[in-house]
C-alpha cells in the first residue's frame, strides 16, 4: 500500500486531486486541512488541524509520496510576507517533514516561469520554494508549472484571473512555438497527471510544463 499525503487538498487542484486518487487500487490518501471539508471522497482519511501542527501529523503517517498543492494569491494574502509564508515557508515545511518522515518523492504544483532568478516576486517565490524542495534529499522530485488554470471551483473570487480565462480562448491561439507554456490548461488535467506522478518510479529532478502535463493526464 502506497501512503500518499496531500497539502493543499481544499485548492482548486487539490480537490480533483483527491477525487482522482481515491479511486485508485493500492494506495492510502491522506489530506492536510485547516478546516474539514463537507464532503470527501470514500477512503480518504483527513487530518484537521492548524498548519503548525501538520509536521506532527507528517511523521505520524510516514507517507512513501508527499504532494503540495498549496499557493495562494498576493491579494488574498494582503502582503508579500503573508504570501511567502505559504507559497514559501508553508511549502517548504511540508517538504521537510515528509523527509523526516521517511518520504522518498515530492511533487509540487510550481508555476510557468518560476526561477529563484526570476525579477517578478511571485515567481522568485516559487522558485525559491523548488530549489529548498531539491536540496531536501528526496530520491525524486516533480515541479508541475502550468500555465494559467481553467475550470473548477475556485475557493475565492478573483477578478483579474476571472479575465483571463475569459479571454483565454483567443490569447492562447497567440501562444505558439515556445510560448506555449504559457497556455492555459484546466486544473482537471494538472491534477490528473499529479495522480499519475504520484505511482510513478525513478528518481532525478523533474519539471513539467504545459505539453508534458497533458501528456502524463493522457
Amino acid at each position: 500500500m502506497k501512503r500518499i499525503v496531500i497539502a493543499g487538498a481544499t485548492g482548486l487542484i487539490g480537490k480533483q486531486l483527491v477525487v482522482a486518487l481515491a479511486g485508485q487500487e493500492g494506495v492510502e490518501t491522506h489530506i492536510l486541512v485547516r478546516r474539514k471539508p463537507e464532503r470527501a471522497p470514500t477512503g480518504v482519511i483527513v487530518h484537521e488541524a492548524a498548519s503548525p501542527d501538520w509536521p506532527k501529523l507528517v511523521a505520524a503517517i510516514r507517507p512513501d509520496v508527499a504532494i503540495s498543492c498549496l499557493g495562494t494569491t498576493m491579494r488574498v494574502a494582503g502582503s508579500k510576507a503573508a504570501f511567502r509564508a505559504v507559497d514559501l515557508d508553508l511549502v517548504t515545511d511540508f517538504g521537510n517533514a515528509a523527509k523526516g518522515a521517511g518520504a522518498r518523492h515530492m511533487i509540487a504544483v510550481s508555476s510557468v516561469g518560476a526561477s529563484a532568478k526570476a525579477s517578478n516576486f511571485y515567481l522568485q517565490t516559487k522558485g525559491e520554494a523548488e530549489a529548498a524542495m531539491t536540496r531536501m534529499g528526496f530520491d525524486r522530485v516533480d515541479f508541475l508549472r502550468p500555465g494559467l488554470l481553467t475550470g473548477g471551483e475556485r475557493p475565492e473570487s478573483r477578478p483579474g484571473e476571472s479575465i483571463a480565462i475569459m479571454l483565454a480562448p483567443l490569447t492562447d491561439l497567440l501562444m505558439v512555438g515556445s510560448l506555449g507554456r504559457y497556455r492555459s490548461i484546466p486544473a482537471q488535467v494538472v491534477a490528473q497527471a499529479i495522480a499519475t506522478l504520484a505511482l510513478a518510479g525513478g528518481k532525478g529532478e523533474h519539471i513539467h510544463e504545459n505539453d508534458a502535463i497533458r501528456a502524463l493526464a493522457g
